[in-house]
C-alpha cells in the first residue's frame, strides 16, 4: 500500500506530525510512506527511515508569482503518477486540501467541525473528528493513523523514539560546545514578535545558570538580536547559521534547550532531549509535558480558535521560574 501525507508547514507543525510514522510503520512494515512539504521545510523530514519519499512544492511563491501555479500543478501531478491508494491531508488548509485531490483519488482530512477552512472538507472522502482545541500532538496522530485502521494512544506517543534524524558529517557548531559545562540552547525568536521572550530576559537567564549558552537565530534581525545578548553575558555565544540538519544535530548534543512557541523548540521534544517552552499568547496544549519537557505560560486566557497576536503577556513569565526549572532539569540531567 502506498500513501502520501500532505504536510506542507510550519516546522513545528511538521515536527508534532512526524511522531505518527514510528507507530504506523510499526504496525504496517510494509507500508510506502511518502510526504509533499513546502521545499524550504524538506530539511526536517531528510533521512527519517520511515518516510520512503519527500515531495517538495514551492505554494508559497505564488503569492508574489502566480503564474507559477501551472508548475507547481505539473509536479503535483507529476508526484501523482506514483498511484496512492490514500493521501491524507494533515494540514486542514484549502491549500493543502486541493494539493491531496491532485496526488490521488482517496483522501482524508478533517471534518468540518475540525478544521479551521472548512472548504478544505469538499475535497475529502473520509473525513476524521477531532476538537479543533485538542492537542495539537494528538490531532496530527489521529488524522494520519485512524484513516489506516490504526490507533495511536498518548501512553505510546509520551514512550515515543526519538523521530529526528541528520548526519554528522557537517556540524559547524563543533567548536561552540563546552565539555565542563552544560550546553544550552536558546530559541529567542519565533514568526510573531508577541510569543518572544524579551532578549534582556534571556541574558538574565543565561547569566544566573552559568552555562554555555547558545543562541539560534534564522535571519539578519535574529542574529543581531543574539550578538546584543553575547555583548551583555559571557556565557553566550552566537551560533553560524545552521540549516534544518545542523540545527537537528546541535538540538540532539544540547543538556536544555529554553525557547518560545516555536519548531526549533518542538525539536527538542522529537529528539527527547530537556526543554523548557516559553508560552504567551498561544495554548500550551500545543505540546506534551513530559518529566524532562516542561512549559511556563503567562497568566493571559488563550482562545485557540483565535490568537491574539497583540498579548504579549510572555514577557511576565519571570526569569526566577526559569532559572529554577531550567536548574531541576539540568540537575535531572546530571544524575
Amino acid at each position: 500500500m502506498k500513501i502520501a501525507i500532505v504536510k506542507l508547514s510550519a516546522m513545528g507543525d511538521i515536527v508534532h506530525a512526524m511522531v505518527a510514522l514510528q507507530f504506523i510503520k510499526a504496525q504496517v512494515p510494509d507500508l510506502q510512506i511518502d510526504w509533499i512539504v513546502e521545499q524550504g521545510f524538506a530539511g526536517i523530514l531528510a533521512n527519517n527511515p520511515d518516510i520512503n519519499a519527500i515531495y517538495t512544492v514551492n505554494l508559497k511563491s505564488l503569492k508574489t508569482h502566480k503564474a507559477g501555479i501551472f508548475q507547481q500543478i505539473k509536479a503535483i501531478r507529476d508526484y501523482a503518477k506514483n498511484n496512492y491508494d490514500l493521501v491524507i491531508d494533515a494540514q486542514g488548509l484549502l491549500k493543502s486540501a486541493i494539493t491531496a485531490r491532485l496526488l490521488g483519488k482517496t483522501v482524508a482530512g478533517f471534518d468540518k467541525d475540525s478544521i479551521r477552512e472548512k472548504a478544505a472538507v469538499w475535497f475529502y472522502d473520509r473525513k476524521v473528528a477531532c476538537a479543533y482545541d485538542a492537542n495539537t500532538i494528538d490531532r496530527n496522530a489521529l488524522v494520519i493513523s485512524q484513516p489506516l485502521g490504526i490507533s495511536i494512544t498518548p501512553e505510546q506517543i509520551l514512550n515515543k523514539k526519538p523521530f529526528l534524524f541528520f548526519s554528522d558529517a557537517d556540524q559547524p557548531f563543533a567548536d561552540f560546545l563546552s565539555t565542563d559545562k552544560h550546553n544550552i540552547v536558546l530559541v529567542i525568536s519565533s514568526t510573531w514578535e508577541s510569543r518572544n521572550y524579551p532578549a534582556e530576559k534571556f541574558v538574565a537567564v543565561a547569566e544566573a545558570l552559568q552555562q554555555n549558552c547558545l543562541v539560534i537565530w534564522g535571519n539578519a534581525q535574529e542574529k543581531e538580536k543574539a550578538e546584543w545578548m553575547a555583548t551583555q553575558s559571557r556565557t553566550i555565544k552566537v551560533m553560524p547559521k545552521l540549516d534544518f540538519n545542523g540545527l537537528k544535530a546541535l538540538i540532539a548534543q544540547a543538556d536544555l534547550l529554553i525557547g518560545n512557541d516555536t519548531g526549533p523548540t518542538h525539536m527538542a521534544w522529537a529528539l527527547k532531549k530537556p526543554s523548557i517552552t516559553l508560552f504567551g499568547p498561544t495554548p500550551v496544549s500545543r505540546v506534551y509535558q513530559t518529566d524532562i519537557n516542561k512549559v511556563l505560560k503567562s497568566a493571559s486566557i488563550v482562545n485557540p480558535y483565535k490568537l491574539n497576536k497583540q498579548d504579549y503577556s510572555i514577557k511576565d513569565i519571570t526569569e526566577s521560574d526559569i532559572i529554577s526549572l531550567a536548574k531541576d532539569l539540568l540537575a535531572d540531567f546530571t544524575q
